[in-house]
Order: structure tokens, then sequence, then C-alpha cells
């Protein structure tokens, strides 16, 4: 089944504002929610829904890739919002209810955060290149690669602690991970809330480390990840898988992996957008008599005709044997430039039989029924 257009999920306009788009995915959250819904299978899809939607509108650099590419452009087997779990959705409220979930107050309960603080914070991203071929870019690939990253300590479950009852209540904020601090101004007392320094927002603290990772909750380890990169990409294209960065502290969500595509030059094609280009020479007399020649494509080799009488810098079209555009049935075409090939060195029987030709009439130039300017044709083809 295919995904809906993220902005028709959050029922706002594609030149919407951050703020409108903040706004529109609060009040899905909060009709949503599975506290409000309880076993409603269907609430709890459009819940997740909504939040696979506002993580990639609400960051810029992935909202662009949205806008240009669509969903191939985040969400291919695992990128974008894809990778998102109920845990992950909900470390997002701190964002949108500025600091904890509003379901407190409505039904009476704890944040699924834990504890009436935050989550730990969030894994940074992680960048990587991946060099395809330009079979590889026309066909899509799919790419298994191993990714040196941050990992969630196997001994303490991420937790930093050496075991459950290494964890004490904070003092100072009480368990609720924020502190509260009254000032007096000319226009009155003004409260103000603050992120607790001592918890860090989490509203506990850790009284005895985890010994492998020292309290941190991550060490340094190694995943092997598959990649299914769309057919079309470009090079300088970037994609974003999920939560396949690092790992965030303390129960934090992870990062993204960004992937940066480069393209590997191929030996005889030179990629123009969609189209792919071929230089094709062939000599003097072929293009004078025509012939049939066998010239290479993305997808191995194939034949064309060179009429009769074919000049130099013609453009002959192979319809269909480009590069597909990104998220689109769109295809580009194979564009050969024929090149007439002079030789630099003659025979004394070819230089004598090239002398008797160079006097006939249908050897000399002929302005009048010369073709079209490379400019015009290349203006024509596009038109």
């Amino acid at each position: 089944m295919s995904k809906r257009d993220y902005y028709d999920v959050l029922g706002v306009s594609r030149q919407a504002e951050a703020t409108e788009i903040k706004k529109a995915y609060r009040k899905l959250a909060i009709k949503y929610h599975p506290d409000k819904n309880p076993d409603d299978k269907e609430a709890e899809d459009k819940f997740k829904e909504a939040a696979e939607a506002y993580e990639v509108l609400s960051n810029p650099e992935k909202r662009q890739r949205y806008d240009q590419f669509g969903h191939a452009g985040n969400s291919a087997s695992g990128f974008g919002g894809g990778g998102m779990n109920m845990e992950d959705i909900f470390s997002q409220f701190g964002d949108i209810f500025g600091g904890g979930s509003p379901f407190e107050s409505f039904f009476g309960g704890a944040s699924r955060s834990g504890g009436g603080g935050r989550r730990g914070q969030r894994g940074t991203n992680l960048r990587i290149r991946v060099k395809l071929t330009l079979d590889e870019i026309a066909n899509g690939v799919e790419k298994t690669i191993k990714v040196n990253k941050q990992t969630n300590c196997a001994t303490c479950s991420g937790s930093g602690a050496k075991n459950n009852s290494s964890f004490n209540t904070c003092q100072t904020c009480g368990g609720r991970g924020s502190v509260s601090r009254v000032t007096n101004t000319i226009l009155g007392q003004m409260q103000t809330t603050s992120t607790c320094p001592v918890c860090n927002g989490e509203g506990t603290v850790i009284t005895e480390k985890c010994t492998s990772c020292r309290g941190s909750g991550n060490v340094r380890g190694e995943e092997t990840i598959n990649i299914n990169i769309p057919a079309g990409v470009s090079e300088g294209m970037q994609l974003s898988m999920s939560g396949k960065g690092n790992a965030g502290t303390r129960g934090g969500m992870p990062g993204d992996l960004i992937i940066l595509i480069d393209e590997i030059p191929h030996e005889t094609l030179k990629r123009d957008g969609i189209n792919v280009i071929y230089d094709l020479y062939i000599n003097f007399a072929d293009a004078t008599l025509g012939c049939s020649v066998e010239v290479p494509t993305i997808n191995g080799k194939a034949k064309i005709k060179i009429e009769p009488g074919t000049q130099a810098g013609k453009i002959l079209r192979m319809k269909g044997k480009g590069i597909p555009e990104v998220n689109s049935y769109r295809k580009g075409d194979q564009l050969v430039y024929v090149n007439v090939w002079t030789p630099k060195a003659v025979s004394k029987e070819e230089k004598s039989i090239l002398e008797k030709l160079k006097g006939s009439k249908n050897f000399q130039p002929q302005p009048g029924k010369a073709e079209k300017s490379f400019f015009e044709r290349i203006k024509e083809y596009f038109e």
C-alpha cells in the first residue's frame, strides 16, 4: 500500500510554515493518541502516520528532499519516518508540547517518556558516501554496508547503570526533570522553568555506573545495514535512513544515517540529467553509404541504422534508453552524437581515389542543402 502525501496527512499546504506544521501535528497527536483511543488500531495507525509526516516535514533537509523527490528521497526501504516506533514518537513531545506530554493532565497518568522527566539525548546523525555505477543508478540497487557507530551497551541495555537498583530519583527536581525559578520584575513575579542541571532532564541519577560503558549507555560498535537505493538518483543527492545513526544516550532515540550519492564515471557513456549521451565515430564511407552499427547502452548493446548521407553532428535518439526519473514513470533517452572520422594519413592508392572523388559534383559542399546547426537541432529535440 502506497503512502499518503505527508502534507495531506497533516492537512496543510505545501507552502505551510513550520509553526503551522507543528500546530497541525499537535492537533492530530491529541486526537489519535493511544491513551485517548485504547485498543483502536485505526487510531494508532493514524497516530503513527501523523508522527512520520511531522518527522519529515519539521526537518528542513528532509522536507527539501521530500518536496523534490517525494517518498523516494527519504522513505526508500527504511528511509525517513519508516523506522520510527512508539517510543520514538513519544520522544517528540518535548518539542511539540514544551517539555512533556500533555496526556498527564488529560488522562491522569505519567508521560510514556518515563519518570516524569524527558528521555535521554537523541543520537547524532552519521554521514556516509556510497559510490554507484551508471548501471546501478539506472536500475536501482541494494547495497549492504558496515557502519562504525555508537551502539547501545549490551551490558546495561543502554541505561548506563550497573543494575536497575542503581537509579535514584533526582533530589534537585524531585524526578520532574525540570526546575522552576521565581523572579521579581517590574511587571511582578515571573516563573521560569528550565531543564534540571543535575539529571539533565531525566528525573533520575545513576548511583553506580555500568563498568562496560562507564555510564554513557553506549559503546563503539559495527552494524551491517541494507540500503535499497531507488533508480534515478544523482551525484550529490542525499538519502536518509531514520534511526540508523548513532545511538542516543540513556534511552534517547538514535540519530539518522545520511547517505550521500557519488557517481562512478562510465567508460563510454555520459549522463545529462535523465538522458545518456554517446559519441559515435564512423568513417567517411559509412557516413556516405549508410550502415548499421552497434552502440553500448546502459543495459547492453543495441544496433542503430546510419542513413546514407548522414552529416557530422547529427543526433540520433534511442527512446527510453536513458535513466528513470526518481519517484516518476518518466524515463530519459540515449542521444547518439554522430562524428565522422577524418584519417590523418592515407596510402598512395587511397589518396589517388580521393583526388578523383574531390572533383565530383556530389562531393562538393552544398550550403543550401546543409543540415541545421548543432544548437538548432538540440533546441528542436527538447521542444
